[in-house]
């Protein structure tokens, strides 16, 4: 992504957040995991939490697939909780702790905020379709599900283009 277009999205969206989002927002879905991301803070339960963060690492190419054994699980789990793995448990945190110059920042994008932005993206849309403030629909072209203002007005939060770590993915 160029710097322009970095500045872009920042000024349009403040990091692709909705610009109008209060502190209600905070989204829970258990005690297990407490993580605080541009201001505001989530807790999850652990399997929700899991899910998210290895949902994430796919989406943005890290990982082909979301079958990952529990060791791999908690590594990655420990990058976006923690900013970091102490000591790696799998072949997967040795890869990341290894590789980490190269994997850390790809185009000037960090690995762990874009982990963090996914996993929080996810429960804040959650959130607001729970509360019926979105309604999610399928973008059958895109495989993707998109959310649109239940009362016909402007959405409240555009999906923006992400960086890819599909050049550095962990292959087994």
């Amino acid at each position: 992504m160029t710097a322009r277009a970095a500045g872009t999205r920042n000024a349009r969206t403040g990091q692709g957040y909705a610009s109008a989002v209060s502190a209600e927002t905070n989204y829970s879905s258990g005690d297990d995991y407490l993580v605080e991301f541009l201001g505001f803070r989530f807790s999850f339960n652990a399997d929700d939490f899991e899910q998210r963060v290895t949902a994430a690492a796919v989406k943005l190419g890290l990982l082909a697939g979301n079958e990952l054994d529990d060791d791999e699980t908690a590594d990655l789990v420990e990058l976006v909780e923690r900013d970091a793995i102490e000591e790696p448990r799998s072949a997967l945190g040795r890869y990341l702790v290894r590789r980490w110059d190269e994997v850390s920042l790809v185009d000037g994008e960090s690995l762990v905020y874009w982990l963090k932005k996914l996993v929080f993206r996810g429960a804040w849309l959650d959130h607001h379709v729970k509360e019926g403030k979105l309604e999610v629909g399928w973008d059958d072209e895109e495989a993707e599900f998109s959310y649109r203002d239940p009362h016909g007005g402007r959405p409240l939060l555009e999906l923006l283009p992400m960086p890819s770590w599909r050049d550095v993915q962990y292959r087994r």
